[in-house]
């Protein structure tokens, strides 16, 4: 019954749709050269989709993080993360074709650390957006977007 749903289709459309926006921007912006751009681009991208679809996760991560929380069901689950993985692949695609071939998408551990500290600082970016998450959405706070805009921005500089 959930799938004859508006509802849910339009939820899931809102999680491919954000999701293809958020790695659209930062990979465009991570065509510049230094780390400040993509993490001010995720973070206002983050608080501006958080204001206008209504709070997507835009974020496999965080979807399980609901799911395993059971905050989320795992129909709307199992969709969100399709719909994500399928945004993700869109912006891809969509970045490659129009930024010039020589433009490094990849992110790269930096010379100064190694894998397993980079493991650790994304975990630790991970942790912080999901317990934002949690918070805005428990609380139903209006200022969601900035909150997790400011989450997303403050991961990224972090790590």
């Amino acid at each position: 019954q959930e799938l004859r749903s508006g509802c849910f289709w339009r939820g899931v459309l809102a999680e491919a749709s954000a999701t293809l926006i958020f790695v659209g921007v930062v990979l465009g912006a991570s065509a510049a050269p230094g780390p400040l751009a993509p993490a001010l681009a995720g973070g206002l991208v983050a608080g501006v989709l958080a204001c206008t679809l209504g709070a997507p996760q835009a974020n496999p991560a965080l979807t399980l993080a609901l799911l395993c929380t059971r905050k989320m069901g795992a129909l709307r689950g199992a969709a969100g993360l399709l719909a994500q993985c399928a945004g993700a692949v869109l912006a891809s695609t969509a970045a490659r074709l129009a930024l010039p071939d020589d433009t490094s998408l990849v992110t790269r551990v930096s010379a100064a650390g190694t894998a397993g500290q980079a493991l650790a600082w994304e975990t630790f970016a991970t942790f912080q957006l999901a317990l934002a998450a949690f918070a805005a959405t428990d609380r139903a706070t209006p200022q969601a977007g900035w909150v997790l805009g400011s989450a997303v921005a403050a991961g990224a500089l972090a790590a």
